[in-house]
C-alpha cells in the first residue's frame, strides 16, 4: 500500500489484535481492515474478540474485512460463509485477495488505498457512509441464503 500513488499522506499501523495500546502516539484512524485467513481458525477468532474494541460509528464505512487463502480451498479451517456472514452482521464490504500472487496483491493495495482516501474524506462528493450504500446495493444475496 505504502507504494501506491497517494495525494495525501499514508500511514499504515499494523496490530495483531485490538485494543491498540493507549500510550501509542497514533494519528486519527480512518479505515479499520480486519484480515482474516482462511487457513487459521485463531484468525478469525481474533478478529471476532477485536471487533467488540471497535466503536459503533467505524461501522458506518470504516470497517472491511479481508480474506486470505481462499484459493487453496482444500486446506482451509474457516469457510467463506462464515466469514461472509461476519461482515453482513457487521454491515462492512468483504474483500478476498490471494496474497501470494503480486498482481493480486498490488489490485487489493490499490482498492484499499482508494477505499482509504474516500474514508479520510479525501474525495469530494464521496463519503465512507455513501460508498457503504454503493457497496451494500450490489450485495443481493440476503443472511439466510448465506
Amino acid at each position: 500500500m505504502l507504494r501506491e500513488d497517494c495525494a495525501s499522506e499514508l500511514k499504515i499501523h499494523l496490530a495483531n489484535s485490538l485494543p491498540l495500546p493507549s500510550n501509542v502516539n497514533r494519528p486519527r484512524i480512518d479505515l479499520i481492515v480486519f484480515v482474516i485467513n482462511l487457513h487459521s481458525k485463531y484468525s478469525l477468532q481474533n478478529v471476532e474478540e477485536s471487533l467488540r474494541h471497535v466503536d459503533a460509528p467505524f461501522f458506518l464505512g470504516k470497517v472491511v474485512f479481508l480474506v486470505t487463502g481462499a484459493a487453496q480451498d482444500m486446506r482451509c479451517s474457516v469457510h467463506q460463509s462464515t466469514v461472509a456472514k461476519l461482515a453482513h452482521t457487521y454491515r462492512s464490504p468483504l474483500l478476498s485477495c490471494d496474497l501470494e500472487t503480486e498482481t493480486f496483491r498490488t489490485t487489493m493495495a490499490q482498492r484499499l488505498v482508494r477505499l482509504l482516501q474516500i474514508c479520510a474524506g479525501h474525495v469530494p462528493g464521496l463519503s465512507a457512509l455513501s460508498l457503504l450504500s454503493l457497496l451494500r446495493s450490489t450485495d443481493s444475496s440476503p443472511p439466510e441464503d448465506l
